[in-house]
């Protein structure tokens, strides 16, 4: 017996045991998917669908997620000078071996496992887009509230008590040996008083609020751990 199935726009004629690669299909490898859009059914008697053939279905078993072949597209235009463009592409596709064929009384609703366009059956999919509809409306919630820090954890911001106007000496520190500062940032630090390492190292969490204010970089200070490397310089300079 064959049939030939249509997924991911392309059209496969298929038997028991063969293995196929089409159109990326949201599943995992050793999941079991069911094919619903059979355009004809050979056998004994061959049964040609209108467009699709009633009850019957496609059962398969996910090998394996893969890439297909690199193609290479080139494009060069006429009259327009040094106008080329090289552009490769991998299209991802799934591996999977054909298990059974049923010729009628398949159930629409039988799929252990989401599947790609044009294969997933009508109730899977209304599942689906509820799930996600449900997914997508939880998020701004879940985004806000995480947002909104509760008041416990609240820091009020403090201005440094050792900001300076100028260098001690005339000679500030390289602060850009600091990870994640830059000749821009340290400018920024230079600008709002900070020049040694041993300013940066002695403030507190309310000085790191303030400064990370002052800086437009929030949450940087402590995601980089600023305190810790300024007070390892610092030490070194002793």
């Amino acid at each position: 017996m064959f049939a030939v199935l249509k997924t991911g726009g392309k059209q496969y004629r298929v038997q028991s045991g063969d293995v196929l690669r089409v159109e990326r299909l949201a599943a995992d490898a050793g999941e079991t998917v069911q094919f619903n859009e059979i355009l004809m059914v050979g056998g004994e008697s061959t049964v040609v669908g209108t467009p699709l053939v009633d009850g019957a279905a496609v059962q398969a078993q996910v090998i394996d997620q893969i890439k297909g072949d690199k193609v290479i597209h080139f494009v060069k235009r006429r009259r327009k000078h040094s106008s080329q463009r090289t552009k490769g592409h991998r299209q991802k596709l799934t591996l999977v071996r054909v298990t059974d064929i049923l010729a009628s009384g398949a159930d629409a609703t039988g799929v252990k496992a989401a599947i790609g366009t044009g294969s997933v059956s009508g109730a899977a999919l209304v599942a689906g887009a509820a799930a996600a509809v449900a997914t997508k409306a939880a998020k701004p919630a879940k985004k806000a509230a995480a947002a909104a820090p509760s008041t416990a954890e609240a820091v009020e911001a403090e201005r440094p008590a050792n900001l300076l106007t100028e260098a001690r000496g005339g000679q500030a520190d390289d602060l850009k040996r600091i990870s994640g500062v830059g000749p821009k940032l340290e400018g920024l630090l230079n600008q709002n008083g900070v020049f040694h390492f041993e300013q940066i190292a002695a403030w507190n969490d309310a000085e790191i609020a303030y400064m990370d204010d002052q800086l437009s970089f929030k949450g940087r200070i402590a995601r980089d751990n600023w305190i810790e490397q300024a007070a390892g310089f610092a030490a070194e300079q002793e």
